[in-house]
């Protein structure tokens, strides 16, 4: 059991030791109650205020604040709260320019991307950061939740990533994703031409209890700097620019449920 999830079992159960329910502890505490539910499932670190909080109405001491989760070293510094994140959301929608976006790819897929890193990897790190990225996938398990809307630019599935075995099983991983419903997939082909998201990935996020977030350039090239559940994220509209694009009259090919995507495939 990680780290997190120790920590969140040993609130919940000191919390039904008190006699409370999540929604009375968020009340007393000054939390949400979807705030408390993703800390005891161990998805979410409370900042130190939040533990502070906790502390005083469980009666714990300092307890909570001085055993507060800290970053695992497994993942970038930078990417630790993503991850959070996305443990979190109850939908994603990602865009991806080069590579397929990390929560869908397969472990050979994963380690042949994370093995082109400069400075390049010890055996030992390029493992754990493997593990990472599988672990982060495991979202997908849940049958709906997130909602999980992946943009492709056609150059990600021509270009064969660690060789043409590898990308035909990475291929037929988000086949499989999409005939099971849990994914809906669209590509962007050559023939489009220019469009404004071709200097990089994009990573949109809704949440039940917190507002929309979308990742910017700098946090995907590592110098984003973190402050408890944001990380110089900007916030976005109701209505994206991707969403408008989504209803023009002639959308992007793209793979629906049950329909496989055979242009990108060829």
């Amino acid at each position: 059991m990680s780290e997190d999830k120790k920590y969140g079992e040993w609130i919940r159960k000191r919390r039904r030791e008190a006699g409370l329910t999540q929604e009375k502890l968020a009340d007393l505490a000054f939390m949400t109650r979807s705030h408390i539910t993703h800390i005891e499932a161990g998805r979410r670190k409370p900042s130190e205020e939040d533990a502070l909080r906790l502390d005083q109405v469980l009666g714990t001491g300092d307890v909570l604040t001085s055993f507060r989760p800290r970053h695992d070293g497994t993942v970038a510094d930078y990417f630790d709260p993503a991850r959070q994140l996305e443990q979190q959301a109850s939908q994603i929608r990602e865009f991806a320019m080069v590579y397929v976006p990390g929560i869908l790819q397969t472990e050979a897929y994963a380690r042949s991307v994370i093995g082109c890193a400069f400075p390049p990897h010890t055996p030992q790190e390029g493992d754990k950061h493997v593990i990472t990225r599988l672990n982060r996938a495991k979202i997908l398990e849940h049958p709906v939740s997130p909602v999980v809307w992946a943009l492709l630019d056609e150059t990600v599935l021509r270009r064969p990533v660690g060789g043409t075995q590898v990308m035909a099983e990475q291929i037929e991983h988000l086949v499989s994703l999409v005939e099971r419903e849990r994914i809906r997939l669209h590509v962007l082909p050559f023939d489009l031409g220019t469009h404004n998201l071709m200097d990089g990935m994009l990573t949109l996020m809704w949440f039940e209890d917190q507002p929309p977030l979308r990742t910017p350039k700098a946090w995907r090239s590592g110098s984003c700097t973190t402050r408890q559940h944001s990380f110089r994220i900007s916030r976005i509209a109701t209505t994206s620019s991707w969403e408008t694009h989504s209803r023009d009259e002639n959308p992007s090919p793209s793979c629906r449920p049950g329909q496989r995507n055979t242009e990108a495939n060829d």
